[in-house]
């Protein structure tokens, strides 16, 4: 049982700035894009027959679902202190939450309810979904919904298909719908059919809510979701692989793992057929403040994730030969995806490559205290910004007046 005095021990050591150690996560059915800044070498560090590595968690203290070969920690974000001693934010949170999220964060989430991640694949991932609450329950899970943003520092290259099919195309119906699931076992199921594709966009984002099928492109993507990796694959074959229907039922009660018209009701219909779902869903970064009075005080920040109240986002470029203090409402995971400097007591830097097992200096968790008093952050390149995402849980305040009604 880890010690909560440890936690606060290295809360003090480091500012309240903690190094997590980066957290690669395997795919079984998917082809790693390579520009997560692994070394090739290292790409099925977990093993061929786990499939290769294509996620990167941020600040996770969720456990990977990838069936009865997950390893016990995979998912888990470690926390590594000064002395080396390092520790699961999982346990840290259960013993000394308050501390890291503030006291009134705990009593109303009970926990770090969010779960960020960067995923990247050289192609499409399948046509799925993610239940919400009420069939997510069913299982003993939470439902999930989820935003896109994509970074332009690692998409450089947009890989094999840089667009993601979304939702149902307007006048789809059900039964139509059924009768792919019917179909599963005859190769493609065919539901790309009733879909449409949108280009994606390096800069901007998408908020994809429970139960609107989704089949994300080849951009390395910025995900910040509610914690829970609960889905359902809806489409049969993906890049000519035919997988297992295993994937359409794994969140499923296997009572209902044969009701097509069960499958089919999780979906949310109306969201899936809406006939302007990239004005509902697509987002633009949107200036935290006028841009001017940022550029003036020496950075740049947006809300690049907003708009509901389970998870919210930022990006903060620190422009080059320049120091500024900022502060946030609430505890924030980051990742620095371009350039060097300090980030409180902290040096930061973006690495060119990362070897599996290997200490990061671009992966921290914020305390609540030390984002409300403000971090001093500090970028000495003469030409390079330093840009930083910054992930936050539910109910940042400063988030709240960007909620939409739905």
């Amino acid at each position: 049982m880890l010690n909560p005095s440890d936690v606060r021990d290295a809360i003090n050591e480091s500012g309240g700035i903690l190094n997590l150690e980066p957290c690669w996560v395997p795919r079984s059915f998917m082809i790693p894009g390579q520009r997560l800044r692994l070394h090739p070498d290292d790409l099925y560090a977990f093993g061929g027959h786990r499939g290769g590595i294509n996620e990167r968690w941020f600040s996770s203290t969720t456990k990977a679902s990838n069936g009865p070969l997950t390893t016990a920690d995979e998912g888990l974000s470690y926390i590594h202190g000064k002395r080396g001693k390092r520790f699961l934010l999982k346990d840290a949170v259960e013993v000394a939450g308050e501390s890291l999220l503030g006291a009134d964060v705990m009593e109303r989430e009970k926990g770090w309810n969010i779960l960020c991640k960067f995923f990247d694949n050289m192609g499409p991932i399948p046509h799925h979904m993610h239940q919400s609450d009420e069939f997510a329950k069913a299982v003993g899970r939470k439902g999930k919904p989820e935003a896109y943003y994509f970074p332009p520092q690692y998409n450089q290259t947009l890989n094999n298909f840089p667009h993601t099919y979304m939702g149902l195309e307007p006048g789809t119906t059900k039964e139509q719908i059924r009768r792919c699931l019917e179909n599963w076992n005859r190769g493609d199921n065919k539901i790309l059919l009733h879909s449409r594709a949108y280009q994606l966009e390096p800069g901007t984002g998408w908020q994809i809510n429970p139960g609107i099928l989704h089949a994300p492109g080849s951009l390395v993507t910025y995900e910040p979701q509610v914690n829970s990796d609960v889905y359902a694959i809806f489409q049969s074959e993906v890049e000519g692989r035919v997988l297992d229907r295993a994937v359409l039922t794994n969140d499923v009660a296997p009572e209902f793992h044969n009701d097509l018209d069960y499958l089919v009701s999780m979906l949310d219909w109306d969201a899936n057929v809406n006939p302007e779902f990239a004005k509902s869903n697509k987002t633009f970064p949107l200036p935290v403040r006028p841009v001017e009075e940022m550029e003036s005080a020496g950075y740049r920040e947006h809300w690049i994730t907003y708009g509901t109240g389970h998870y919210s986002a930022k990006e903060l470029t620190v422009l080059p030969k320049r120091d500024v203090t900022i502060k946030d409402a609430a505890a924030f995971g980051m990742i620095v995806v371009q350039g060097h400097g300090t980030f409180g007591r902290r040096g930061v830097s973006a690495p060119t490559m990362i070897r599996f097992g290997q200490l990061t200096e671009d992966e921290f968790f914020v305390t609540a205290d030390a984002a409300k008093d403000g971090v001093r952050i500090e970028n000495p390149s003469e030409t390079d910004p330093m840009v930083v995402l910054k992930h936050f849980g539910p109910g940042n305040p400063e988030a709240e007046p960007l909620r939409r009604s739905n």
